[in-house]
């Protein structure tokens, strides 16, 4: 595993050094994929560049990602969303990241998330904890918070889109009602917060897959809880919960559909 944490490492170096070339460019080019949802020229180069280094390091292993999908059909597989937050790269705000995840048996098994512009970085592998950077700074151990109760907890959400879609909105207003302060951070950044015990629950109703992959192992070898909106421990049923733990099964009640 230490080989595959130092290609992640690689990896995310690579893409750093595209993405930061290309944030606030002044020729940026900007696409809709058939989503609407925006893709950018460095959201592609960077899943090309990692495809690239993937198929001379680990040419026997399958790849996953968002722009490109799947190639290859190893157990061993790694997932790649080139940019998380495009929306914010390319309005020129600096919340956003790549995010990297290596999954063996259908279990992450480490995952990344680099957020250059922000000069920080999270990753974990299984076993081995999880860990951050902020600048030059050596690496830190992650430990969620240990806050019990909603009154005293800090939630973090992507945005209000596609609470009322699923039936979960009057929910969602109760959960913020009750916590002792709410933030729209959005994206990798409510999550990855989670782990570093700064935030105390995050939650999204809409996810895909590469969303969501490093973020599972980064908190949960934090001492997190990671599910989706029903409970289940899966980064492919389009929805997300991190919590320190204790706050888990409150936050699941709370946000359950209304009757």
């Amino acid at each position: 595993m230490d080989s595959d944490l130092d290609l992640l490492h690689a990896l995310a170096d690579t893409a750093d050094q595209l993405t930061m070339a290309r944030f606030l460019a002044g020729d940026l080019q900007v696409s809709n994929k058939p989503d609407a949802t925006p893709v950018t020229d460095a959201d592609a180069a960077v899943e090309r560049a990692l495809r690239e280094v993937l198929a001379q390091r680990r040419p026997g292993d399958a790849v996953l990602g968002e722009e490109d999908g799947l190639s290859g059909d190893s157990p061993r597989r790694w997932v790649i969303d080139p940019i998380d937050g495009t929306k914010n790269f390319l309005r020129g705000m600096p919340v956003w990241a790549t995010l990297i995840a290596l999954e063996a048996d259908g279990e992450v098994a480490a995952g990344l998330v680099s957020a250059p512009a922000l000069s920080r970085r999270w990753w974990a592998a299984r076993g081995a904890g999880a860990w951050a950077t902020a600048g030059t700074s050596p690496p830190r151990q992650l430990h969620v918070s240990h806050v019990a109760d909603l009154g005293d907890a800090f939630v973090s959400l992507s945005s209000f889109a596609g609470w009322e879609k699923h039936g979960r909105l009057a929910g969602l207003m109760e959960l913020t009602h009750r916590a002792w302060r709410m933030r729209a951070l959005g994206d990798f950044w409510s999550h990855v917060l989670v782990a570093e015990g700064a935030v105390d629950v995050s939650c999204e109703p809409e996810v895909s897959h590469w969303d969501v992959a490093p973020l599972k192992v980064i908190v949960e070898e934090a001492g997190g809880r990671f599910s989706d909106l029903d409970g289940n421990a899966s980064t492919d049923s389009g929805s997300i919960v991190c919590t320190n733990g204790p706050l888990h099964e409150t936050v699941l009640r709370l946000l359950a559909p209304a009757r």
